[in-house]
């Protein structure tokens, strides 16, 4: 059933926007209004036609009350039921694509140990090379801007950036606490420990999403300390930025100065970014959200239990007994089923 009701929100916003920009005077806000009126354009376009073919097809039923013209009337109607039938399917497909634009970004991956000590910190590199393997085989970019690694080789936390074609559109879903079942080196009795790490994935934000005042930045450089390891190499032109009014500080250490800046200053701007949407989402109702996909850390949305081979996502009830592949980078067969459950309830959801 197409969401008529949304359908002419989407049609008259465009119609808004468009008033607006005629009598618009300040620039940024012109360049607001311009992204907001191209994003909606396809849809609008496509809305409006609907609404016409709708239109002339209530116009062509009156006329089979004329003898004369039923049935001229009848067969028309069936060509224009044809071609309005066509149209929602379009209608309903471009509707079930990604309503922020997000989905064709790269995104900033990070990996903290939550629960459960060393063991936390050991899954949370195999977190870290489970990622890697699923870039690497979708030929993807991924570049460690900042690690904290532990002595015997786990991982406190990391922050990646992760650079291709449809990077949020697969990884969205690995948002959440991931926990972990199985047998510590350490453990001499056998018993089965379950630790976690929690793993965020936010769509990078670019120059033109977030604006940063320079007022509003303290850029610091320093030699980067630690372990070093498996995940990132220590440098000593470590750049930290901190963004003044939220506290947010975000730390890139590679080996370029120049780049670090220009690194750190992005995921900064992806962290903001993703922190005005998350203000928007907590005024909305609960009943908006949606469980896949919502980035909410104290949600346990997937569990890997070593000593049964299984992964199990909870989030749709679906258990894999291909452990060893999946942390090989073989993500894509849950993936799959997480993009399809959203879209079974986002078409569920549509308000008509």
């Amino acid at each position: 059933m197409i969401p008529q009701a949304r359908l002419k929100k989407i049609v008259d916003r465009r119609q808004l926007i468009q008033d607006a920009l005629l009598k618009e005077t300040d620039h940024r806000i012109i360049a607001d209004l311009s992204r907001e009126f191209s994003r909606l354009r396809p849809m609008a376009e496509l809305a409006t036609q609907y609404f016409d073919l709708q239109a002339e097809l209530e116009d062509v039923e009156e006329l089979r009350s004329d003898p004369e013209l039923r049935q001229l009337a009848t067969e028309e109607m069936a060509v224009l039921s044809a071609r309005i039938e066509e149209l929602e399917a379009d209608v309903i497909e471009m509707l079930l694509q990604d309503e922020g634009g997000d989905d064709e970004k790269s995104v900033v991956l990070e990996i903290r140990a939550g629960t459960g000590g060393m063991e936390a910190a050991l899954f949370g590199g195999v977190l870290y090379r489970m990622y890697m393997r699923y870039a690497e085989l979708r030929n993807w970019t991924f570049e460690p801007l900042h690690s904290s690694d532990t002595s015997l080789g786990g991982l406190r936390e990391a922050v990646i950036l992760v650079e291709g074609r449809g990077a949020f559109a697969r990884l969205k879903f690995e948002s959440g606490v991931h926990r972990v079942q199985r047998v510590p080196t350490t453990e001499s009795s056998g018993r089965i420990h379950t630790s976690a790490a929690t793993v965020a994935i936010l769509p990078e934000a670019g120059d033109v999403d977030v604006e940063i005042a320079p007022e509003d930045v303290r850029i610091d450089t320093m030699r980067a300390s630690g372990a070093g390891g498996q995940h990132v190499n220590t440098t000593d032109s470590a750049v930290r930025v901190t963004h003044l009014p939220t506290g947010i500080t975000v730390v890139s250490s590679l080996k370029s100065q120049h780049r670090n800046r220009s690194q750190a200053l992005t995921v900064l701007r992806t962290r903001l970014l993703e922190l005005e949407r998350q203000r928007a989402t907590d005024e909305r109702a609960s009943s908006r959200r949606s469980m896949v996909g919502s980035g909410d850390r104290s949600e346990r949305i997937r569990t890997y239990n070593y000593p049964q081979g299984r992964v199990s996502d909870h989030r749709i009830d679906l258990t894999l007994y291909k452990l060893e592949q999946i942390l090989e980078g073989d993500l894509d067969e849950l993936i799959d089923a997480l993009a399809a459950h959203e879209r079974a309830t986002r078409l569920a959801n549509f308000e008509c």
